[in-house]
């Protein structure tokens, strides 16, 4: 079968995304490339629940999930892509088995493993980007370099209590990670553990990296690049904060040498 007959929607697509068929924005055209697209989720914890349902339900037609940790009964307060049923079991393996319930037509491709640099560009290859749903920098400095590596934009998360962050980097035309963040914060912010979060602040984080990526699929809107967007959920207050590319990033830029 040609990879454009692949690529068309069947009559069961078509009623399933209906409503994304009658919407400008989208229309059968963009339907189309979300259904042809390869997308990476690091992290299928309290982001990474909303990003991989809302993607797997608009029909993104493959999904790498990469996590190595198992369900716990603490995650359930927030990361609704798993289940009492699911205790034990490893996160990707869980959250295969909600997708496949949710939409059975989209193929996911399940990885129990860390994203490092020297594993990242080969889970990665032939993706049209990253979402980030982990929660240290390392991994997130490791997603920067692959993204670099191969050319595909990063769609960042970051939850803290009730706030959060989304910015996409690593595209032609934006700053990368490591423009925003040169090296990890002298004074580490504590862990999710120690610090607490509040249960619904990762469904809406998640589903605005879902939403910046979507757009990036099918080519509308304006956005999040060089652009940090800033959400306190407590004040439940937006805040964009301007960010530029570094020509002297140690990531992406072109230090200056005297």
């Amino acid at each position: 079968m040609e990879q454009q007959d692949r690529e068309r929607l069947t009559a069961q697509e078509r009623t399933r995304y209906a409503r994304h068929l009658v919407l400008p924005h989208i229309g059968e055209a963009g339907q189309e490339k979300l259904k042809a697209a390869r997308v990476v989720l690091v992290g299928v914890g309290g982001l990474g629940s909303a990003i991989a349902l809302y993607l797997a339900g608009v029909g993104v037609g493959q999904l790498v999930l990469v996590d190595d940790d198992v369900v716990s009964l603490s995650n359930l307060q927030r990361q609704i892509a798993h289940g009492t049923a699911s205790l034990g079991q490893p996160k990707v393996e869980s959250a295969r088995a909600r997708i496949a319930d949710l939409n059975p037509d989209i193929e996911v491709i399940a990885f129990q493993s860390r994203f490092t640099k020297a594993n990242g560009p080969e889970i990665a290859a032939g993706s049209d980007l990253i979402l980030d749903g982990t929660d240290s920098f390392a991994a997130r400095y490791d997603i920067n370099e692959v993204c670099l590596t191969l050319g595909i934009p990063f769609v960042y998360g970051a939850i803290f209590r009730l706030e959060g962050q989304v910015s996409v980097f690593c595209t032609d035309d934006g700053p990368c990670y490591q423009c925003l963040f040169p090296e990890p914060p002298a004074d580490l912010v504590l862990t999710g553990e120690e610090a607490g979060i509040l249960g619904a602040v990762p469904g809406t984080i998640g589903t605005i990296q879902a939403t910046e990526a979507i757009k990036q699929i099918v080519g509308f809107g304006s956005l999040l690049i060089g652009r940090l967007l800033v959400y306190d959920g407590a004040g439940m207050r937006f805040d964009a904060l301007h960010i530029e590319k570094n020509p002297d990033c140690p990531a992406c830029g072109h230090p200056q040498t005297t």
